[in-house]
Parts: structure tokens; C-alpha cells; sequence
């Protein structure tokens, strides 16, 4: 599906890589299964297959490659048949009695989300499954859930189980997650792992075959001096008060004034960021190059009075992207708030990669505060 088309030397370098990985499992736990932390996994995948890594901005998709979205997960084998977290909701969004057709329909939007704003044909899950001295890959689509052939239905107190004649789903209250059974019987490729019964003693002995430690202090003083910039911001898409302006904002088509295209919206930029990070964006209206989630890139600049606004030189592509592809709203129809957060996004992350070339990607719920929040502090 996904493993068995890529070069022979990448799946060499992947399979090599998690040996290593597996092989120092006796620095987090004694067991004989091998321990694979899952951002590790994520990065390593990555790496190893040359893919794009959209684990940070929690949607569905952990990795990109060629058009095929592909979430990454890594879990015991156990008896085959396990379920597996693939989805965590705001439980307000739900109501206070959610309903597996509910429940479906915001599953269904992030991965459609995820397809339309990153240029995705399909989607995939390529899962590492750990055993006694073994790691197992599995993979299977990423299907979105049937509406129309739901079916045994249970609610007890804590969760909600039900399928679609393709997949079962167990839907936990008390975090508001998705869950879905994996039913791991066909594996694409398995390998031992040797797991060291001393790693941090075979660590110490590598490095003391080198100077690590002085390279090190030399590789952080590089560091220190060319951190001189910021090269990431994070922008929201709501003004104040959690509030997106009927008139303004993701909503400017609305605006009054002139004739505007159904498509024309802004980012807001906050005066805080322009305090916080006065050298992050060019001068008001000089352009520069803004590459979008599915590889476009157009001209864009900061606008208005106060540069309060990140717009590209058609902001239509903008409009599309949010109104129509992310929130799959109508024309004329009015982005809110509570929109953004069916969809677990509420910001964009902005980084900068030289003085003339930007990207932009979407960012979960509360990331801007968070941001805000830690720049004040450091």
C-alpha cells in the first residue's frame, strides 16, 4: 500500500533505524517488547522515506508523500484486534449527548479537511505493532466513516460503540476520543529487534570514542548565534474575545464599501505579534512568497492600516482553502468560531524561511494562546 512501493534502500534505512531505536528499549522499560515513542516514530518515518511531516498540525494525516496522506501509529500487537485512538473531539461540540452519526460527521470533515487543504488523493494508516523482540508493519486505508450503514449501536456509561459495516468504532466520554478496532492479521513486513540489556553503558562507550560533549558546546554556541530570529509565529483566525467578525476577518467577503468576491478574507495579525516580533513580517504591502499546505505558493503581504492583516495577492486562495475546502461553507454563508472548532483549528502557523519566503499551515485549537502565552515568558 505504502511500504511495499518505496525504494529498497529507504525500507533498508526504516527498518535500520528502528532497530536502533528498538535496540535502547531497556532505558525506558524492562520489558522484552521494544519501547517506540510515537513522535519519534513519526520523525523517523519521515526521515527514512523523505516524506512531509504534518504531525504538528493535528489533523488527520501524520505524513505526506506523493498525494497519499498517511497517519502514523504504533501500538502492541496484543491479540490482533485492538482498538486504537484516531480522533480526539472538543466535547462541546458534540453536545452533552453526543451521537455516532455526530460523532461521524466531524470525523469526516477532518479528514476531508485534511485531503482538500494539503492536496491529498487517499489516505492511509502505516502502524508499527511491537511484540517480544519484534516489530510488525501493518497498513490499511483511512476510511471515512459509512453515515448511511451505522449500526449496533451500544451506549453505556463511559463509551458509545458502534460500526458502519466496515470498521468498529468506540467513541470514549470522558476524553472525547474516537477510538477504531484494528484487525492486524496481514502484515507487510516484520523483523527482529535485539534489544541491549545495558544501552546507557554502550551510549557511554560510543561516546567516549570522541570529543561528543566539547562538539557539542560548539554545535549550541552555533546555534545561540544564528538563533537571532523568530522563524515561527502563530496567527488566529478570530479577533477578540474569540470572536470572528461578521465583517472582517474570515468574513471581509461580507464587508461593505465595494463589490467583494464570496472568497476574500484576511488573517488578522494582532498587535502583540508586531510588538513581540517586529522583523517577522516585511514592511507593510512588500511582497513575499507564502507556500500553502498543498505545495502552492503566491504572493502575499501584510495589509491595512497597523499591517493588522496577512493577505495574498489573490485572496481567493485563502477563502478557498478555509471557507470552502476547511469549513466547507456555502458562498455567503458566515464563518464563526464554533465552525473552527469542529474542526480542532482555530489559528495558522506562519514560518519563515528566509526574509522573502513563508509558510503557512493550519494549527490546533488554542495554539496562538499558547504561543502568546510562552513569548511573554522567555
Amino acid at each position: 500500500m505504502f511500504f511495499s512501493l518505496q525504494q529498497k534502500r529507504q525500507r533498508e534505512v526504516y527498518q535500520e533505524n528502528l532497530e536502533i531505536l528498538g535496540s535502547l528499549s531497556n532505558l525506558f522499560s524492562s520489558s522484552n517488547i521494544p519501547f517506540l515513542y510515537y513522535r519519534v516514530a513519526e520523525t523517523l518515518f519521515c526521515e527514512s522515506f523523505k516524506a512531509e511531516d504534518l504531525s504538528r498540525n493535528d489533523v488527520s494525516a501524520d505524513a505526506k508523500k506523493d498525494g497519499l496522506g498517511i497517519g502514523l501509529k504504533t501500538f502492541i500487537d496484543g491479540n490482533s484486534k485492538s482498538f486504537q485512538k484516531v480522533a480526539e473531539f472538543n466535547l462541546s461540540n458534540l453536545g452533552p449527548n453526543p451521537t455516532p452519526k455526530k460523532i461521524a460527521e466531524l470525523r469526516n470533515a477532518r479528514i476531508d479537511f485534511t485531503e482538500k487543504v494539503h492536496g491529498l488523493s487517499k489516505s492511509i494508516y502505516h502502524c508499527i505493532l511491537r511484540e517480544p523482540n519484534r516489530f510488525k508493519i501493518f497498513e490499511e486505508t483511512m476510511n471515512k466513516i459509512d453515515i448511511s450503514r451505522i449500526d449496533n449501536i451500544k451506549k453505556n456509561k463511559g463509551s458509545i460503540y458502534f460500526n458502519d459495516g466496515v470498521d468498529e468504532y468506540s467513541f470514549l466520554l470522558s476524553k472525547s476520543t474516537l477510538t477504531k478496532r484494528f484487525t492486524t492479521n496481514i502484515i507487510v513486513h516484520e523483523f527482529e529487534v535485539q534489544i541491549l540489556s545495558n544501552p546507557l553503558e554502550e551510549l557511554k562507550s560510543l561516546l567516549s570514542n570522541r570529543n561528543f560533549f566539547a562538539d557539542l558546546k560548539d554545535d549550541k554556541l552555533e546555534t545561540s548565534r544564528s538563533k537571532s530570529t523568530n522563524k515561527e509565529i502563530f496567527l488566529p483566525l478570530y479577533g477578540n474575545n474569540k470572536t470572528v467578525y461578521n465583517k472582517s476577518g474570515l468574513n471581509q467577503w461580507n464587508a461593505g464599501g465595494r463589490k467583494r468576491h464570496p472568497d476574500e478574507v484576511y488573517i488578522p495579525i494582532p498587535v502583540e505579534i508586531h510588538d513581540l516580533f517586529p522583523n517577522f513580517f516585511p514592511s507593510r504591502d512588500i511582497l513575499f512568497s507564502l507556500k500553502f499546505p498543498d505545495g502552492e505558493i503566491l504572493n502575499a503581504s501584510v495589509c491595512q492600516q497597523g499591517s493588522k492583516a496577512l493577505m495574498t495577492k489573490s485572496n481567493r486562495k485563502l477563502g478557498k482553502l478555509i471557507l470552502r475546502d476547511g469549513l466547507m461553507l456555502k458562498e455567503g454563508e458566515l464563518a464563526t468560531f464554533e465552525k473552527l472548532q469542529l474542526l480542532g483549528i482555530d489559528s495558522v502557523r506562519i514560518q519563515k524561511n528566509n526574509e522573502t519566503n513563508y509558510e503557512i499551515d493550519f494549527a490546533r485549537c488554542g495554539s496562538f494562546e499558547s504561543f502568546i502565552l510562552n513569548s511573554r515568558n522567555t
